[in-house]
């Protein structure tokens, strides 16, 4: 029987495009119905779209395989956003009033209105997480109804590149597919998979991803930052193959044999060989080596999120990791033993509950973002009107191609690569050069005895994210804060009526 009531979700991973169709339940639950999937590995990296046409191709392909299982017609899908170029950046608003007025919903909103139309270059605002509201010397989740003639709005944006969105739209348009609406897929998946205790207590949340790792933190039931770091689990596989061996096989060494963290103080004289089926052989010792310096590297740009974030000593939940490259084996005491943290979650499966259904779930972590995303669909996906039969998923045959149309594809989507990679560089540049200039600026205003501007620079040169700046930031801000609090009027009053008293 022909399914009517189901919402559809597409994950663009940077490994395989996934979708998935399933039905919400009324106690909550969802029952999968179709799931399918098209291997990206060429033409998605790091979680952004390179190749359009295969892209849609792809697209065209699972839409096929998904109405052939339901028997029906998809109208619309919901699409995940995800990849490199996602992060957060704070922002304040500020607003002074003529009196002291009760605040209003109306001004709130005027707020938040005001804090999107923030220009960004070439960046666009996808998502904004409120953080709180100074009124007074009081810092309040919902300010409505308090009496004041000054607030000042927190809020944290999750940008990305304005290209980003664009190529997604362009791809569903090509595979003649409506949107239904973007869905950024870090927020479902730590919706569908962070309790409410661990978001409230304050945690950080780790998804591994083939090409990327996502991390998040949570305090107080609401985001503090999002950073989206560019190495992955295949980064581990291309380490492999550096040793003459196949990435197919690789990939597989890693899986069966690799390990995040291995007890150098158990390790006798024994340095066996691992191999797969006479195909290929690897030292256990080059492995492990290879293995654990690649996931050292991933967790030490994990921590450095972490840290940048502000919130590294509060956060009482500790850390919860999921993804398909969470799944090495010791990869939580290898988080532990980089970082510190005791308290490390592995999830494998979301919170969300799922009925019996016609496809069955990986439960190794490799499933909870595409459950996420449908879990966080909402209209029915559903399209009547056009019949829909079984039909065999086309096959793309390459070696038909025109060898030259073959050649000028290749160097467009190299052009393409070197380009995006040059804007890259330069927004690294941008970056790190504004951030040099906020230090400078905040240098000057100290000298001159401007301590909340000089602190509001910095600021401003901690939200930037460069790494290599954080000490100096952190070393100002503290000499900033002590001759602020040194040449305080209270603080000379207290010195001249000490003096007064001892003469």
């Amino acid at each position: 029987m022909a399914a009517t009531d189901f919402i559809v979700a597409i994950e663009l991973g940077s490994s395989k495009i996934t979708g998935i169709a399933g039905k919400k339940h009324a106690d909550g639950s969802i029952q999968v119905l179709a799931l399918a999937s098209e291997n990206s590995s060429d033409f998605i990296r790091k979680g952004v779209i390179y190749n359009l046409d295969k892209t849609a191709q792809s697209l065209t392909s699972i839409i096929k395989k998904l109405e052939s299982t339901l028997k029906a017609s998809i109208g619309k899908v919901y699409v995940g956003i995800g990849g490199q170029s996602l992060r957060t950046i704070r922002n304040t608003e500020v607003r002074h009033l003529e009196e002291e007025t009760k605040i209003s919903q109306e001004l709130i909103d005027s707020i938040m209105d005001s804090n999107r139309e923030v220009p960004i270059i070439d960046q666009e605002i996808l998502e904004v997480a409120p953080q709180e509201y100074k009124v007074g010397i009081n810092l309040l989740a919902d300010p409505v109804g308090v009496p004041s003639d000054h607030i000042e709005g927190r809020f944290l944006n999750i940008i990305a590149r304005s290209s980003v969105k664009q190529n997604i739209d362009k791809c569903f348009k090509q595979a003649g597919i409506e949107i239904a609406d973007y869905i950024i897929s870090p927020l479902a998946l730590a919706n569908a998979v962070l309790t409410n205790s661990e978001k409230r207590s304050g945690c950080m949340f780790i998804d591994f991803g083939a090409d990327t790792t996502t991390v998040s933190v949570y305090k107080n039931n609401i985001l503090r930052h999002l950073a989206v770091i560019p190495l992955g689990g295949s980064n581990i596989t291309k380490d492999i193959c550096s040793q003459q061996i196949e990435e197919e096989d690789a990939e597989e060494l890693k899986k069966k044999y690799g390990n995040a963290y291995a007890d150098k103080s158990e390790e006798g004289d024994d340095n066996p060989t691992y191999s797969l089926d006479g195909k290929c052989s690897i030292e256990a010792r080059v492995l492990e080596d290879i293995v654990e310096a690649r996931v050292n590297e991933i967790l030490a740009n994990v921590w450095n999120q972490i840290v940048l974030s502000g919130y590294e000593d509060k956060l009482l939940a500790g850390a919860i990791i999921t993804g398909g490259s969470a799944n090495l084996k010791n990869m939580e005491e290898a988080f532990s033993n980089r970082t510190k943290i005791e308290k490390v979650r592995m999830a494998k499966e979301s919170q969300l509950s799922l009925k019996g259904g016609m496809v069955e779930l990986k439960k190794d972590g490799t499933c909870n973002t595409i459950i996420a995303l449908l879990g966080a669909g909402k209209e029915n996906c559903h399209r009547p009107e056009r019949p829909v039969k079984p039909v065999q998923v086309p096959l793309f045959n390459e070696n038909g191609e025109d060898p030259e149309e073959k050649r000028k594809k290749e160097k467009e989507e190299a052009a393409r690569a070197a380009e995006a990679a040059r804007k890259a560089e330069e927004e690294e540049k941008l970056r790190k050069a504004t951030c040099e200039n906020l230090i400078r600026n905040a240098k000057e205003l100290k000298e001159a005895g401007k301590y909340k501007n000089a602190l509001s620079q910095l600021s401003k040169a901690r939200d930037l994210g460069v790494a290599e700046a954080l000490n100096q930031i952190r070393a100002l801000e503290k000499e900033i804060k002590s001759l602020k609090e040194a040449n305080s009027p209270i603080k000379r009053l207290t010195d001249l009526f000490g003096k007064i008293l001892e003469e």
